[in-house]
């Protein structure tokens, strides 16, 4: 039996959990569709990938790539996603508030949540939120379970997040952050 210095055997079953570094950007797959056409001489085999690219300090974006080989279609897949990574507003370890995000038939619903609650997600969800550097959200997927409709919904929704000081700078509000430190909005 594997000990280690501490007297305990090693978790081999479940990965490491320690986030990366922030500014690296990780990918992760989320799905990968193989298709076939029929031939004369038997089946030809085709593969999509679809794929999560994230900095874990609040950027995230998803790709799409086909190829006649697995490797290349998730090549494809991880340029289109480092491409489309933008910026999304984020309130420490958690997301600012309530948000619904719809895309064609998949709705995804997330929820702020306590700090060690982790994330409550399933499939592309999780992939975002983690990619996105959520640690702490509570999601559930809503209509269709679609791959890509789910992930890009997810997207949707942590694009229209807004930050409590972000709206009150938008309407000029003079506000107070909570450590007893006013604000002018306009400054």
């Amino acid at each position: 039996m594997a000990q280690t210095t501490s007297g305990r055997r090693p978790d081999f079953r479940r990965p490491d959990r320690t986030p990366a570094a922030k500014g690296d950007t990780t990918e992760k797959v989320v799905f990968i569709n193989r298709c076939a056409k029929v031939v004369k001489g038997g089946r030809r085999f085709s593969f999509s990938a679809l794929i999560v690219a994230g900095d874990h300090d609040g950027k995230v974006g998803c790709g799409f790539g086909k190829a006649n080989e697995v490797s290349e279609a998730i090549r494809k897949a991880s340029e289109a996603a480092r491409k489309s990574m933008e910026k999304v507003s984020l309130n420490e370890n958690t997301i600012p508030h309530e948000v619904i995000g719809e895309y064609d038939g998949a709705r995804v619903l997330l929820r702020p949540a306590s700090p060690g609650t982790g994330v409550i997600a399933g499939g592309g969800v999780r992939a975002v939120a983690e990619a996105a550097g959520i640690r702490d959200v509570l999601a559930k997927s809503l209509g269709s379970s679609n791959h890509a409709n789910v992930v890009k919904a997810t997207i949707a929704a942590l694009r229209s997040l807004r930050r409590r000081d972000e709206i009150f700078k938008a309407r000029g509000i003079h506000f107070s952050d909570g450590k007893g430190d006013q604000h002018n909005a306009s400054a």
